[in-house]
């Protein structure tokens, strides 16, 4: 059962077996409030009713009905509606690495989290449900270059070099992934950086628009994520994304990704 404020609210995910690291997703949400959350890839996708206000890279965004969305990966955001009916989408979360070999060009980044395009975001749309009903790899992932065809005048190519201090935090991102199950302490984190607690600790935010214990929290979930895809039981998940039950998993991974652990396991388990 979804763990939403309102019984209308609904949201589902889904996998190909060919293409594990492109994962669809399509919602209709009134009240929930999403907190901030990453996945670690490409979030393209478009809204076809209502509208949405979300938080991303340290501003507030509105994505209204025929509009595009275009969020990079490792970006934490969140997410609720600006209309009382809320607001219906769908999305593709497609990990860099995929884009590249689709496209043959590395390095796509977005400068603009939300395009007001209404007939490129309907072709989105349509190219979202084709992807979502394809049965056959070939037919999935000729829609797959298709649908990055439509964000590609929008992509920058090469991705810009990234603010001042990303080199210096990359090994910090590194030891929060390796270190998911420990209780982490700020200075911890601060010698990894080679930068005193609070002097690492503003740079931080100012850098990712997040507290280290908000990255952290959206690692746990995003590899939670990730081991339930894989199939390991949410109890096991619990213990191992470093969350403490499988109570916590639940509530947690509901407020960042809309579904339960269960219903997520069974939505892109292959037999789904």
């Amino acid at each position: 059962m979804l763990m939403f404020d309102h019984p209308d609210d609904r949201a589902e995910f889904r996998r190909t077996p060919h293409q594990p690291r492109v994962e669809l997703y399509r919602a209709h949400i009134i009240r929930h409030a999403f907190e901030p959350h990453t996945h670690e890839a490409f979030g393209l996708g478009a809204i076809e009713a209502g509208a949405e206000r979300f938080r991303y890279r340290g501003a507030e965004h509105l994505a209204p009905s025929g509009s595009m969305v275009l969020m990079n990966p490792d970006e934490l955001h969140t997410g609720r509606a600006e209309t009382a009916a809320g607001w219906r989408y769908r999305m593709v979360y497609i990990d860099p690495d995929v884009v590249a070999r689709v496209t043959g060009e590395p390095g796509w980044w977005f400068d603009t989290a939300v395009q007001n395009t209404p007939v490129r975001a309907q072709r989105v749309t349509a190219l979202l449900n084709v992807l979502w009903q394809a049965q056959e790899p070939l037919a999935f992932d000729s829609a797959l270059s298709t649908l990055l065809d439509e964000f590609r005048p929008h992509a920058r190519v090469p991705r810009a070099a990234r603010l001042e201090g990303a080199p210096r935090f990359t090994p910090v991102i590194d030891y929060l992934r390796a270190n998911l199950a420990r209780r982490l302490s700020l200075q911890e984190l601060a010698t990894v950086a080679d930068l005193s607690p609070f002097h690492f600790l503003r740079r931080f935010k100012s850098h990712y628009h997040a507290t280290p214990q908000q990255m952290l929290m959206a690692l746990r979930l995003f590899e939670a994520k990730r081991l339930l895809a894989k199939g390991v039981a949410p109890a096991q998940v619990a213990l191992a994304a470093g969350l403490t039950d499988q109570a916590h998993l639940t509530r947690a991974f509901s407020r960042r990704y809309g579904v339960t652990p269960a219903r997520y396991q069974r939505q892109v388990s292959p037999a789904s």
